[in-house]
């Protein structure tokens, strides 16, 4: 039996079996290795024990908002075949205040007697520094129960804590965990991969916008990505335009919020695209004249 709040009998978790991540993990090379390295310990489990070794027990993923840090749970559960649990802390905090130590404590003794994978999400929420007066003794006191659950943690479950403020964690919660992952916006080769994955490869040129856009959305995260790719894609359903069309009209719209500086760094890749100079005229408000200049400018490849 998943465990319940005693007062609403609500479920505190949110179990996801199986887990399915619902799109590709892109990260830096150093992130997927750490984690590929936490599955592979789980297949050699015997020859780490006759090493006097434990597997990763615990981890902790920091960073901002939509950079993969729940993707990645979601990811490990369905490598590991395992269900996720989920317990929003945020949530318990708001929702069950007064009764939040003892609503986490049957959480944690639920995942730990069961072979899984427990996402403790917005962690920041009661992990935080002890020394922190706006906290009430009894969350002080959670948070020392929760740094000694993570020393005692069993090797047959696994336990990710996420965070978007890890500015805010208690000093001590940070060597506890086996492993810190730090997760970080994507890059502009991360974004490209984003924006393939979710438009798929096409001939009809208008992946030459793909770049345009790493640099137009570098401060976008791997959710505001796949946001924006969904409404290019309802756009060109309900406007009856092709996707490429509306892929270009939404590449019109953040050219015009484009500081002038951006603009020209832009204009030599724009040029490079495979887009007619008038088109491009139009979406970026750039004169043909100078579209022309620049296109004529680039030089010439060898064959």
């Amino acid at each position: 039996m998943l465990p319940v709040d005693a007062d609403s009998r609500l479920a505190l978790l949110k179990v996801e079996y199986p887990a399915v991540p619902e799109t590709e993990l892109i990260l830096e090379p150093g992130l997927r290795a750490r984690l590929d390295q936490v599955v592979s310990e789980r297949d050699r489990l015997v020859e780490l024990e006759k090493l006097g070794l434990d597997p990763t027990r615990s981890l902790l993923f920091t960073g901002p908002p939509g950079v993969g840090k729940t993707l990645s749970a979601r990811w490990l559960a369905h490598r590991l075949g395992r269900p996720l649990l989920i317990l929003d802390l945020a949530t318990v905090m708001s929702s069950f205040l007064g009764k939040t130590g003892s609503n986490i404590r049957s959480v944690l003794d639920y995942a730990k007697s069961s072979q899984s994978v427990l996402l403790l999400d917005e962690f920041d929420s009661i992990a935080k520094r002890r020394d922190d007066d706006s906290d009430v003794g009894e969350l002080k006191r959670l948070v020392t129960v929760l740094l000694q659950e993570i020393d005692d943690w069993p090797s047959n479950s696994l336990l990710v804590a996420a965070t978007n403020h890890g500015e805010l964690l208690d000093p001590a919660v940070w060597r506890r965990f086996d492993d810190v992952l730090e997760y970080s916006a994507p890059s502009e080769e991360q974004s490209i991969i984003a924006f393939r994955n979710t438009f798929g490869e096409t001939d009809t040129g208008f992946s030459d916008l793909f770049p345009l856009l790493a640099i137009l959305w570098k401060e976008k995260s791997y959710s505001d990505i796949a946001r924006s790719a969904k409404w290019i894609r309802k756009r060109s359903l309900i406007a009856g335009i092709s996707l490429e069309e509306a892929l270009l009209e939404n590449f019109g719209k953040e050219m015009k919020k484009a500081s002038g500086s951006e603009r020209k760094f832009l204009l030599p890749f724009i040029t490079n695209s495979s887009i007619s100079d008038r088109r491009l005229s139009q979406i970026t408000g750039f004169s043909r004249d100078t579209i022309r200049k620049y296109r004529n400018s680039r030089p010439v490849e060898a064959d």
